[in-house]
């Protein structure tokens, strides 16, 4: 019986929001499934939704973390589609992957490893980790905003310095703790995720790297690697490891915002110009510009207000719904593609810099620090 597979992450919130709640929703581990046989197995429904895949992290993925911590990203993320009213929904594993028996899980044979990690003979690079997310963006744009965005400039910064960096594939969910005001936003949980990238880190470091630049494709996000970041230090002295707010936040950055942005301040800062310019430049058929709707009207203060490049000395979280109806942040009506085409690469001249700046700090402590005695 033909089925139709849905990219759950293609979708906006509305149409998430609309969606059957008895859908099959399945969350690979890795990629190579046979659908059609998936389809047989559920009974033959005509769709499933297909969730963005987890690129590594499970038992034999070839970037391996404690089961335990992989379990609880799995078991959070389930968790978000259960909360919002599914009822059918299933890890995606490889036959031979044993998860807990509270995390429901279809097993089936998948093609080997497709996924692209680094290798041995890039010990001496740094090593781009790619965070994104699955989260509302209004009702114009994609849930995996964050993700296709940051991907393409870690993907790009890696392509512009092939001798320098390396990167993983991106990883698309993160931490939104508004989850609950939008459908389709997920919330990996702030302690699983910290616990999961330093995870992540300790493979790597293991396996002999030692210059790693974790970036985040989501605002949310940057805080909780900030600690992994900090975790990470403390536990290796010898490695660097980085990370920054989000992207197009340094001087460069800010001043090729300045440049070509039409919105004044609060224009920026969630499906927003910037987003939405940089969709239409990498997906632009993802891009519903007629159904865009500015929200600029932020509850600001002088030490508290919302833009991309956030100022005031407030931090804090208050619920989304107090500055929001539809989910977006800023004029996404004025995103283009050309706009988008100069940031992303502007971008990615920024993240260069910040992988020659950490190839730096990493020799200059080096050469520092005393000769071990023998």
């Amino acid at each position: 019986m033909p089925f139709d597979l849905i990219p759950f992450d293609e979708l906006t919130y509305p149409e998430v929001a609309s969606l059957p709640r008895d859908l099959p929703l399945v969350l690979p581990l890795g990629l190579g499934y046979d659908y059609a046989a998936l389809a047989a197995r559920l009974g033959g429904p005509p769709q499933i939704g297909l969730l963005p895949a987890m690129p590594f992290g499970w038992q034999g993925s070839g970037l391996d973390v404690p089961q335990p911590v992989f379990e609880a990203v799995l078991r959070n993320l389930l968790g978000n589609l259960l909360e919002d009213g599914f009822a059918q929904v299933f890890a995606l594993a490889p036959s031979d992957l044993s998860l807990a028996k509270d995390i429901p899980t279809l097993n089936f044979p998948s093609h080997p490893l497709l996924v692209s990690l680094p290798s041995d003979k890039d010990r001496e690079k740094v090593i781009l980790i790619p965070i994104g997310h699955t989260e509302q963006h209004g009702y114009h744009a994609p849930l995996s905003t964050d993700t296709l965005i940051i991907e393409a400039i870690a993907k790009g910064t890696a392509d512009a310095v092939p001798a320098q960096a390396a990167c993983l594939p991106v990883a698309p969910y993160g931490i939104s703790t508004h989850r609950r005001s939008f459908p389709g936003t997920f919330n990996v949980g702030g302690r699983a995720f910290e616990d999961f990238w330093l995870a992540v880190v300790d493979a790597l470091v293991g396996r002999g790297f030692t210059r790693f630049y974790l970036l985040s494709g989501h605002g949310g996000s940057c805080s909780f690697l900030v600690n992994v970041v900090k975790y990470v230090g403390e536990r290796y002295p010898y490695i660097f490891c980085a990370t920054t707010g989000l992207y197009l936040n340094g001087p460069k950055g800010a001043a090729a915002l300045e440049a070509r942005r039409e919105s004044p301040i609060g224009g920026m800062g969630h499906a927003c110009e910037l987003e939405t310019s940089l969709i239409l430049a990498l997906r632009p058929e993802l891009i519903h510009l007629d159904r865009a709707v500015d929200e600029m009207d932020f509850v600001a203060t002088p030490s508290y207000y919302m833009d991309w490049i956030e100022g005031g000395a407030l931090i804090a979280n208050p619920p989304w719904d107090d500055d929001t109806k539809t989910g977006a942040y800023g004029a996404g009506s004025l995103g283009t593609k050309v706009k988008g085409e100069y940031w992303l690469k502007v971008a990615i001249e920024e993240k260069v810099d910040h992988v020659m700046e950490i190839h730096e700090q990493y020799r200059r402590r080096r050469e520092r620090r005393p000769a071990p005695k023998i």
